[in-house]
């Protein structure tokens, strides 16, 4: 593509339409400008128009796409194609620092967001000046390049708050330490003095204060992974300042927006958040200046109010006090019971209120609510930092803390019952804090799993929260019910099973409830009890005791997916599919009616998906029924398949790439249902399977290669006869996969179903040039996982065919090529082999080799028949050998970068472990015993005089064992 002015209106036309909101101009306009991406210059005519477009909806297009395109393409994959060429990436580079800072604020964010992609896969190596350009912007006095320049620095930075320690991480925070610590102290210091000059300037202190904000961010990441030398050398200058800027109060900065956090309540409650740092991590350098920020915080936090606006700082500020007082040697700041008090009466219980705030987001954004208090997205939330400071509290002081707490509970519970209607948020506040007391440590997966000892839950729960849970209606008070049942979710370890069986009911009953928070957190505690593990390693809750209950469980289910709000609701999908999972075979009267849902449902949702983990539960559901049904019937099979193709069909046709994966891996489950021949179905998608564009995609990989396999498996006679035609492509796929590091392995999988299934003579003349493809490979990249896969597929090869096949097709590529293989790779590296199956095939094949191959006894090969001997009998007998080369690093398929659809694994669509030689070989040893005797009887003497003079002792020893145990002996 030339930078033309032709193609800049070609992209702004395709860029306007990818607006659209109507999918047939949206959808092929998207796909035009993924078409065209791999083409020079692309990016460079994506930059011009975001510069030089006259219309500002394009240049915000622009910048978008070209950010999606930087985090699509810039990272370069080992064995793929580099899909930005040289020359755009310098350009790119040279280019567009300047023209982030020269864009608009809205702009200036996608290009900053884009430099620091490139810069994490460029910097420092490959892009060595960006410090420097950016570092010299800082002199230009102009806040909107500094500003531009604090942000790019603050992407790129922030990495350093979560990546794992390496030498490598340590010397580029040097680099940037040594570049960029003097001129920001130095920033830092300039802009404070400017902000006391222009005290009275609204518009200045706006810009100055966006810059003390980043220049607060920057600190915290610069300091996250140790305190280095520059910033302890400097603390007094940064701490003295901090603590200034936390007690400033500008009228001017203040704002009339109740909700929105404005500049100064952003910085306080960054630099909170700083000082928490260095009072958890460098607690001996900072503890000069921890008194006055303790002072500083508490005063911030009683003054106070209690707007949205401040949530983020007073949480901050609270999760301060909560690392300050979690700290032995702080201990002695708290320890007055007149202190306790205070925090607990001035902090921590108007902190834990349920505000109207709250009660809004509880009605009108469920989602978010839900996110924030059940899934722990609520970090920044003032009843989490008040429920983790009360963690903290109770590390050294539980007994108090208790005592204090249990009289509010009571004085809060006794408010209530004067008038429920009026006074329910007292109730409210109360669970809170007896949940917050009790649990001292929780996981996701099981709840709480230690408790205060002092908090009695079972009586809590008996006299407190069943009463509201049994209540005639299930719409009243919703909010004392959505925290009745967290408090079910959160104690059902500690709440005795009877008392949760007592509660199914409940739950099962307030799925029909209106409130979206209600129904979605009855259904997420249903799904938490089911997982629960009772003895013996089964489930807590059994199918039996849930038999009363299945018809209204499933009801109410589905249901509540036509509840308003929660079409697409992930924890309803999940209960459901966690529901199938524990009843098994209890669904089966009900699955025409469940599955003609969940087509429906997988119908409508394939038109826009747009929430993967309710897409992932739904298909799981749909492998649920499918197994579960076929399993007691299989001719059922059938039905499924009249009720999903039809869908199927439409979402390959439509390309609907999140689905793809998914379809693929279901249609695997029914084809590995038939029992006979493929049904015609089937056949006449096989040849759409093997188009190149399919493979294109890493997410499609795993589940088309099982699909393939499912129809050697079932059909490889059918596909010899009647697609013949079919095998190049096959193989054309195989030479694909074969040739990535990352996706070999799928190759041998396919490979290896080939060679199993497939009528030898229909893949006769491909033989030779297979073993061609592989051994190129084996020069040009020889990896640990393609040795142990292709160590597995010439052993299977042999299995099929034999080992005189395999040692004559060896010397018809090379001669002595036979030779070279045991003595290069059979022997040396078979213990790499990994896997119960795969050990089994190498043990058979090389018994194979030793017994069933004349050449190996009288040729120039006999040399390596004991060699060979002896790597089998380390293969039963040694631990497996699982280093790897130092300089290997595979690249996982889940690192592949981009949007595209990753894989997702299915558990429910599982495949069953096949195992090529079970029914002709149970115990490789006695199989190899037995194999000896008869080779010792065809040329008796040989076997005995090798083995006695060539094969060590140990080995020798268990081959004996192996002699006993089949009882046979050689000749």
């Amino acid at each position: 593509m030339e930078l033309s002015d032709a193609n800049l209106q070609t992209l702004t036309e395709y860029l306007k339409k990818t607006l659209d909101p109507d999918p047939a101009i949206r959808r092929p306009a998207e796909k035009f400008l993924e078409s065209v991406e791999g083409n020079q210059n692309y990016p460079l005519l994506l930059l011009t128009l975001l510069e030089k477009s006259q219309e500002n909806v394009i240049k915000v297009c622009a910048s978008v796409t070209f950010k999606n395109y930087i985090k699509r393409n810039w990272r370069i994959v080992e064995d793929e194609p580099n899909k930005i060429c040289e020359s755009d990436r310098i350009a790119i580079k040279a280019n567009i620092v300047p023209l982030m800072l020269s864009s608009p604020e809205q702009i200036q964010k996608q290009l900053s967001d884009a430099i620091s992609i490139i810069g994490r896969e460029d910097f420092p190596q490959k892009w060595p000046d960006l410090l420097t350009e950016m570092v010299n912007r800082f002199q230009s006095g102009d806040f909107h390049v500094i500003n531009g320049v604090l942000r790019t620095a603050h992407s790129l930075f922030k990495r350093y708050r979560h990546e794992f320690k390496s030498n490598e991480l340590w010397t580029e925070i040097k680099l940037v330490l040594d570049a960029f610590a003097l001129p920001l102290t130095n920033l830092f210091k300039a802009t404070i003095e400017l902000c006391s000059t222009h005290a009275n300037d609204a518009s200045a202190l706006k810009v100055l204060f966006s810059s003390l904000i980043l220049i607060a961010k920057l600190f915290y990441s610069l300091n996250f992974q140790d305190l280095p030398e520059f910033f302890e050398d400097n603390m007094e200058t940064w701490m003295t300042n901090f603590h200034s800027l936390l007690t400033l109060d500008n009228k001017l900065l203040q704002t009339d927006d109740e909700e929105e956090a404005g500049l100064l309540e952003l910085l306080k409650s960054q630099i909170c958040d700083n000082a928490a740092l260095y009072a958890q991590k460098y607690d001996e350098e900072f503890q000069p200046y921890l008194p006055r920020f303790v002072t500083a915080i508490w005063n911030l936090l009683v003054t106070t109010g209690q707007e949205v606006k401040y949530d983020l700082l007073v949480s901050n500020a609270i999760q301060f006090l909560a690392s300050v007082c979690e700290r032995p040697h702080y201990k002695h700041l708290f320890e007055d019971q007149n202190t306790l008090t205070s925090i607990c009466e001035k902090v921590i219980v108007p902190n834990m209120e349920f505000r109207a705030a709250d009660e809004e987001a509880f009605e009108d954004n469920s989602e978010e609510y839900i996110r924030r208090d059940l899934e722990g997205s609520d970090i920044d939330t003032r009843r989490r930092a008040a429920c983790d400071l009360v963690r903290g509290l109770c590390k050294f002081f539980e007994g108090p803390v208790t005592g204090i707490f249990s009289g509010y509970v009571n004085s809060m519970l006794q408010e209530y019952a004067k008038n429920p209607s009026v006074n329910w948020k007292h109730k409210d506040a109360a669970i809170y804090l007896v949940t917050s007391l009790a649990s001292k440590a929780q996981t996701q997966k099981h709840g709480i799993t230690q408790a205060n000892e002092l908090v009695n839950l079972t009586e809590f729960f008996v006299n407190h929260i069943q009463p509201d849970l049994k209540s005639a209606t299930v719409n009243e008070f919703p909010v004392l019910k959505a925290d009745g049942i967290k408090y079910i979710m959160i104690f059902r370890n500690q709440v005795p099973k009877e008392q949760l069986l007592v509660s199914i009911p409940l739950l099962i009953n307030h799925l029909q409830a209106e409130s979206i928070v209600v129904h979605t957190y009855a259904a997420h505690a249903l799904e938490r009890l089911f997982t629960m593990r009772g003895t013996n390693n089964t489930t807590l809750i059994t199918a039996a005791e849930m038999a009363p209950f299945v018809e209204v469980l499933l009801t109410n289910l589905f249901k509540a997916l036509t509840l308003p709000g929660s079409s697409e609701n992930e924890y309803i999908m999940k209960a459901i599919m966690r529901s199938f999972s524990l009843l098994q075979e209890s669904i089966i009267p009900y699955i025409p009616s469940v599955i003609t849902q969940l087509t429906q449902k997988l119908l409508a949702v394939s038109k826009n998906p747009s929430k993967p983990h309710f897409n992932h539960y739904m298909f799981e559901s749909i492998c649920l029924s499918i197994r579960i049904t076929c399993k007691a019937n299989p001719e059922a099979v059938g039905s499924f398949e009249e009720a999903l193709f039809l869908v199927f069909t439409e979402i390959l046709q439509n390309d609907v790439q999140e689905f793809i994966p998914y379809v693929f891996q279901v249609m695997s489950l029914l084809l590995e249902m038939h029992k006979n021949e493929i049904p015609s179905s089937y056949m006449a998608l096989f040849p759409h399977l093997l188009q190149p564009v399919l493979w294109e995609r890493t997410g499609n990989i795993p589940p088309l290669v099982r699909l393939l396999q499912a129809y050697l498996e079932r059909g490889a006679s059918t596909i010899a006869s009647a697609a013949a035609d079919k095998i190049p492509g096959l193989l054309g796929v195989f030479q694909k996969l074969i040739a990535s590091k990352a996706n070999d392995h799928q190759g041998f999988y396919l490979l290896n179903s080939i060679i199993e299934h497939m009528p030898p003579e229909s893949v006769d003349q491909y033989r030779k040039q297979i073993f061609i493809l592989l051994f190129q490979r084996l020069q040009n990249s020889k990896t640990t996982k393609f040795i142990k896969s292709f160590l597995v597929f010439i052993n299977l090869y042999c299995v099929r065919y034999g080992a005189l096949a395999l040692q004559e097709i060896f010397d018809s590529i090379q001669p002595k090529m036979f030779g070279m293989v045991l003595e290069k790779i059979i022997i040396p590296e078979i213990q790499k082999v990994s896997g119960q199956v795969e050990k089994k095939i190498c043990a058979v094949g090389i018994t194979k080799i030793l017994t069933e191959c004349p050449p190996m006894m009288d040729t120039e090969y006999t040399k390596l028949w004991i060699p060979l001997l002896q790597a089998l009998i380390g293969l039963f007998e040694l631990p497996e050998d699982d280093t790897i080369p130092d300089e290997e690093h595979f690249i996982d398929i889940e690192d592949t970068p981009g949007y595209q659809t990753a894989f997702s694994q299915l558990a429910f669509a599982g495949k069953k472990e096949h195992d090529p030689v079970g029914q002709m070989v149970n115990n490789p040893r006695i199989h190899l015993a037995q194999s000896l005797h008869k080779l010792s009887t065809a040329c008796p003497g040989r076997v005995l005089s090798m083995l006695s003079t060539s094969l060590n002792a140990e080995a020798l020893q268990y081959l004996q064992g192996y002699l006993q145990a089949a009882s046979v002996s050689l000749l």
